[in-house]
């Protein structure tokens, strides 16, 4: 079974608009474990917009799942990981200011600075994952990186689930056939969702691992969090 990480940065999102502790991000966390997610994932971003730097330090001590950071290998990120050895880091290219991440690292030109980057992250972590889009050859740069797994950005993939499902996961096919070629685990996440989701899966039998906060969360409003992280996982089994 593809295991489910849930994001919680919205739920930060949510707290950070009033100020105060409510929802309580950590609860919600224990709470997302106790309803059968199997990994809490979080993206701390420079402006603290969401998930803050010091929620990070608090929710390693309660993570019971696996414990995944998202982010730009930057010297603060660099320095969070190392503080608090997450179970996975995953690297993201994206910049400072960025809305939310659009785009997978180019593994063939950022070659020398990802092998960099990956290398003083496995002092700290225990797997590294670097976000990429479906393509074959940046999936291989990633192996040459030194990576252990890579997350597909599946947003093209949302995109055009409607118009053409078989076509808009053939990359991902392929993409994965080189990642299992390389020995590299294969994740995947951005606007997968309750209806793209199930197919997903059923098109990427070496899939290890799933991202997902925005759907989620949003279903949720309207399901209960509970009902909606066993939702999920159905659609993954």
């Amino acid at each position: 079974m593809t295991r489910l990480s849930v994001n919680i940065n919205k739920i930060a999102t949510l707290r950070n608009a009033r100020g105060g502790n409510n929802p309580n991000v950590i609860r919600v966390a224990m709470d997302c474990e106790r309803f059968g997610a199997q990994g809490i994932t979080v993206h701390p971003r420079p402006d603290e917009r969401h998930i803050r730097w010091s929620d990070v330090i608090e929710l390693k001590k309660i993570v019971t799942t696996e414990f995944n950071i998202e982010g730009y290998p930057d010297e603060r990120y660099l320095k969070l990981v190392k503080e608090t050895k997450p179970d996975q880091a995953t690297l993201v290219p994206d910049k400072p200011d960025a809305l939310t991440s659009n785009a997978g690292w180019d593994t063939m030109k950022h070659e020398n600075f990802l092998k960099e980057v990956i290398a003083e992250l496995k002092k700290s972590a225990k797997r590294v994952s670097v976000f990429v889009d479906p393509n074959s050859k940046i999936v291989e740069g990633a192996k040459k990186a030194g990576a252990d797994r890579i997350e597909l950005y599946t947003e093209p993939y949302a995109a055009n689930f409607h118009i053409n499902k078989t076509a808009a996961v053939a990359p991902y096919i392929e993409a994965a056939k080189t990642a299992h070629e390389f020995g590299l685990g294969i994740n995947a996440g951005h606007d997968l969702d309750l209806h793209n989701l199930k197919f997903f899966k059923q098109s990427l039998l070496q899939l290890e691992e799933v991202s997902i906060g925005h759907a989620l969360i949003c279903d949720a409003i309207y399901l209960g969090l509970e009902n909606t992280i066993q939702l999920y996982l159905r659609e993954l089994s």
